[in-house]
């Protein structure tokens, strides 16, 4: 049986249905959000170690897991600064421009994306050991499973502007390896595998 670091995404928040840049602050998941949640719980093999961000949308996705949750801030998401909770639309075209252009950019007094794979980089090396043994699964967000595939990958944060991730995301890295391996990105087959379809 191979084992793999599986990276998930929580369950649609508040925010996310709104369309609003979501960092640091806290909004709950929405219905979608904790249907989404119990189906990767009932799609996902059980972790024998389950690791969350601390933040509450990644929180109450995990806890359906029904293994214990242990809480690491590494794996919580960019500090968006003055930008959280605002549009798209509140950062201008230079702005956007700044921020794509250098990764060690500060936006709106928030963190930079080298912070962000810094801190991330750092707790995949930890798990990437017990990940190789056994079912190892962390919940996030956008950002911090970005930086965890450029580390899998073993290129710059840059690359964070070329993907997308879906509500719900699952990715997957096997760390069995001399060098980790992305194995899947956005796997919606344990979201579909978990639905239970109403009575």
């Amino acid at each position: 049986m191979a084992y793999v670091l599986t990276l998930v995404r929580h369950g649609q928040s508040e925010a996310n249905a709104r369309g609003v840049m979501c960092g640091r602050s806290d909004p709950p998941l929405t219905e979608t959000g904790r249907r989404q949640a119990r189906a990767l719980a009932a799609g996902l093999p059980r972790p024998t170690r389950l690791v969350s961000s601390p933040l509450a949308r990644a929180r109450e996705t995990a806890a359906l897991f029904g293994t214990e949750v242990e809480c690491d801030a590494r794996w919580t998401e960019m500090d968006y600064g003055d930008l959280d909770g605002q549009p798209m639309t509140a950062l201008d075209r230079d702005g956007w421009r700044a921020w794509q252009s250098d990764p060690e950019h500060v936006p709106a007094g928030g963190e930079s994306l080298v912070a962000v794979r810094a801190r991330v980089a750092a707790a995949c090396t930890e798990l990437a050991a017990e990940a190789a043994t056994g079912e190892v699964v962390v919940v996030s967000h956008v950002s911090p499973i970005k930086a965890a595939i450029s580390w899998a990958l073993g290129v710059g944060i840059e690359i964070a502007w070329r993907m997308y991730l879906v509500d719900a995301a699952v990715c997957r890295i096997d760390t069995s390896g001399s060098a980790p391996m992305l194995l899947a990105v956005n796997d919606e087959g344990p979201l579909h595998a978990g639905t239970v379809q109403p009575a």
